[in-house]
């Protein structure tokens, strides 16, 4: 298997041949500032675990909130929710009865109004319908 700069080149060449395909064949690439990612799933904001409520009505009142990370940029490393400029998302803890950390479920809000629901530390997310 190459390796450094070969290495490099190969999978740039196997990236531009794979959109040089999806044009031959009528396809088309995601525009600029679009994402090839689909909106998840989604979900009644009533439906949410009592923890998940109670932080959606922290965030619309501003706080204050329970865990230091609460408001922090949320990278979206994962790719799964749509691409945006990386300062774009914040997450914020809901709490998870008898963990002994923070647990493993969140709430990520988009700049443009957009929440998102994940039980499982970002493996899978649902949008969340008010």
């Amino acid at each position: 298997m190459p390796t450094g700069p070969a290495r490099r080149f190969l999978a740039t060449a196997a990236a531009l041949l794979g959109a040089l395909a999806l044009l031959l064949t009528g396809c088309s690439l995601p525009s600029a500032g679009t994402s090839a990612v689909e909106t998840p799933p989604t979900v009644a904001a009533g439906t949410l675990p009592a923890e998940a409520r109670e932080t959606l009505r922290l965030i619309d009142a501003g706080g204050p909130f329970p865990y230091v990370k609460d408001g922090t940029v949320f990278h979206n490393f994962e790719g799964i929710l749509p691409s945006r400029p990386s300062d774009y998302y914040r997450e914020y803890t809901v709490p998870t009865p008898g963990a002994p950390d923070r647990g493993a479920r969140r709430i990520v809000a988009g700049a443009g109004g957009e929440i998102y629901y994940t039980d499982d530390h970002y493996k899978t997310f649902r949008a969340v319908r008010r």
